[in-house]
């Protein structure tokens, strides 16, 4: 069995991977099985550039990291990363910046970590670069010499041809992305937004599977990511998070809860799905006082202007909705801007009525599978979810939902309330089914199997 390589932008923990969320779940049975390796940066930014890689050894899986200057975190991570590539891909072309200084950051970043790896590689490894983070590090491997079968995965959603083509180094990277062996994408539609731009820009050519381009043959499919659904339903169910649901049961006087969870962010539809939440007080006088909306969204990239604006947005929104609202003894909306614990996650789940996942774009979006497996099989809630979250084709039994459709969610919000407790149950069963069928370990396994595949076929041809 080859080993395992993992690279991402950031290297976490696997111990108590499980507990924590993150890729570190998704990876973690994998590099452990595989006795693997996972590389990249520490987390660590240092003043002057410092190449040393740092390794640690623990369950037979050894992490290896490199440390970012404050010049590469500002214009590799915060710059071309996160203020270029990640506006860019949700569609937020009026975001995104196309600095060239970043881009040449980015670079030069991607090639220092490929030559960092390089040293650490066997011959017979397999290697599974993540994220957009990281999508010319297959082609910087290559030219340091690199002849291993070499994975990517995009975490986020691929945008289509038009979008795409406004990045003035559009070809260097789809060129560099051919360097892999096999792509991966969150969905079918990724795939088909990625091929659309090899086979019209590139003049690729396609076969089956696999797309002809820039002298090159890579495998390009969809691997929907999973959780861990029956691991997640035990930690819902468990005393620590039933006692954590049980205060907020009490707070909210055992009203309706709907509850939304994220990472603070524009591409979330959060500011969108408080004015769906105020509709729903407007257009239906019978929720005051009968309903209770907590939102969950803790602060990311905190010091970049579009979070700080976004923050204050929020917050007008919810002092806005409260004031108009409020009663004595009711506070419609309780919004909280810090992180808390996966397993009180879990159990705030569990006793919500609705599940309010409403992004405006969104590669995945495990939410929506967290809150799923976290119901109580007798008397489930109601997912209501954004059609534009990749985990929609996935989920078809949730109340599907256009998030810029103001009215159209208030209503929907509403049949969820109501909604009976057999059509509930049905609803769950079929997405419960769904989540066990295709867990996170399925995803990891279809993705490295493939991957080694690939390699199988090579070496046989």
């Amino acid at each position: 069995m080859s080993r395992l390589v993992a690279v991402s932008n950031r290297v976490g923990s696997l111990r108590g991977a499980t507990r924590a969320g993150g890729l570190a779940v998704a990876l973690a049975e994998a590099l452990q099985t595989r006795r693997g390796l996972w590389f990249g940066w520490s987390g660590e930014v240092v003043e002057q550039s410092a190449d040393q890689v740092r390794r640690q050894t623990a369950g037979g899986v050894t992490r290896a990291t490199v440390d970012l200057t404050t010049v590469e975190h500002d214009d590799y991570y915060n710059g071309f990363a996160n203020a270029c590539l990640w506006p860019l891909f949700h569609y937020r072309l009026d975001l995104t910046s196309f600095d060239r200084r970043f881009y040449d950051s980015y670079q030069r970043v991607n090639r220092r970590f490929a030559h960092a790896l390089i040293p650490l590689l066997r011959d017979d490894d397999l290697v599974w670069v993540h994220d957009y983070h990281l999508l010319p590090f297959g082609d910087m491997l290559r030219d340091a010499g690199c002849e291993q079968k070499l994975g990517f995965f995009l975490h986020i959603p691929f945008p289509v041809r038009e979008v795409f083509t406004t990045l003035p180094m559009h070809d260097r990277l789809a060129r560099a992305l051919m360097a892999y062996d096999l792509i991966g994408f969150q969905t079918d539609g990724d795939v088909q937004r990625f091929r659309d731009y090899v086979l019209r820009e590139a003049g690729g050519r396609r076969d089956g599977d696999t797309l002809t381009a820039y002298g090159r043959t890579v495998t390009v499919k969809a691997f929907p990511i999973g959780i861990d659904a029956e691991q997640f339903a035990e930690m819902a169910a468990s005393d620590e998070a039933g006692r954590d649901a049980a205060r907020l049961k009490a707070a909210i006087f055992n009203r309706v809860q709907i509850i939304g969870v994220d990472r603070l962010d524009y591409t979330k539809g959060i500011p969108e799905r408080f004015h769906a939440y105020q509709t729903l007080l407007e257009n239906y006088p019978d929720t005051h006082g009968q309903i209770s909306f907590l939102q969950i969204a803790p602060t990311s990239r905190g010091e970049v202007p579009e979070y700080i604006h976004l923050r204050h947005e929020l917050e007008t929104l919810a002092g806005h909705i409260n004031g108009r609202f409020a009663q004595l003894d009711w506070t419609p909306l309780r919004y909280i801007n810090r992180a808390i614990t996966r397993r009180q996650l879990a159990g705030l789940y569990r006793m919500s009525r609705i599940g309010f996942v409403t992004p405006l774009r969104d590669g995945m979006n495990l939410v929506a599978k967290e809150y799923v497996a976290a119901q109580d099989p007798d008397d489930p809630g109601v997912l209501v979810l954004s059609r534009f979250a990749g985990s929609v084709k996935q989920m078809p039994a949730a109340l599907i939902v256009n998030p810029y459709d103001t009215a159209g969610v208030a209503e929907t919000l509403q049949k969820a309330r109501h909604m009976p407790l057999a059509e509930r149950c049905a609803r769950y069963q079929e997405l419960m089914k769904g989540l066990i069928e295709n867990n996170v370990g399925k995803w990891s396994d279809d993705f490295v199997g493939t991957l080694e595949r690939l390699g199988a076929e090579m070496a046989l041809a």
